[in-house]
């Protein structure tokens, strides 16, 4: 993955915001970070531009992570998700999880925790564009086509004595 990588961070602490898309593009120059302080303002993001991933906090006002990430679903249910979080625990993990999130991280102190959200980015937009590349190509079986006359014209170049 050699080109930019469009993410879309959903955060409702906008210094936080603003510190997490510096580091990250610090980290990765091929991150271009657009930031949006809530789920609202961020369901109004895709609609204009196509993202390669979204990162989204879990508690923010009005609507959490979780709700988000199924408003997203229902437009575009293939682009990655990650929720990346300071209020985790088991429980949202869990719910998370079983919403189909990407990726799950939850925030602590120190910059390799931007070293860390940055790999899981670009990890899971490879894994997207590979699963995507695999499913647009057709199979192998579907290319090999088979003919009872190149079957019969091999049967008789091996065995020319039967005709």
């Amino acid at each position: 993955m050699t080109e930019s990588v469009r993410l879309l961070h959903v955060e409702d602490d906008p210094e936080f915001a603003e510190l997490t898309a510096q580091l990250l593009q610090r980290e990765d120059s091929r991150l271009s970070v657009e930031t949006a302080a809530s789920v609202e303002a961020g369901l109004d993001r895709p609609a204009e531009k196509s993202f390669d991933c979204i990162v989204s906090d879990y508690e923010m006002p009005g609507r959490n992570g979780l709700e988000f990430l199924e408003a997203v679903s229902e437009r575009n249910s293939d682009v990655p998700f990650i929720l990346y979080t300071g209020k985790g625990n088991e429980t949202v993990a869990s719910d998370a999880i079983s919403a189909g999130v990407t990726d799950y991280l939850q925030k602590e102190g120190g910059a390799d925790q931007y070293t860390i959200l940055a790999n899981r980015i670009t990890n899971a937009v490879s894994q997207k564009m590979a699963s995507t590349i695999a499913s647009s190509a057709p199979s192998v079986s579907s290319r090999i086509v088979v003919s009872p006359h190149s079957a019969h014209h091999t049967r008789r170049r091996t065995h020319p004595s039967r005709s």
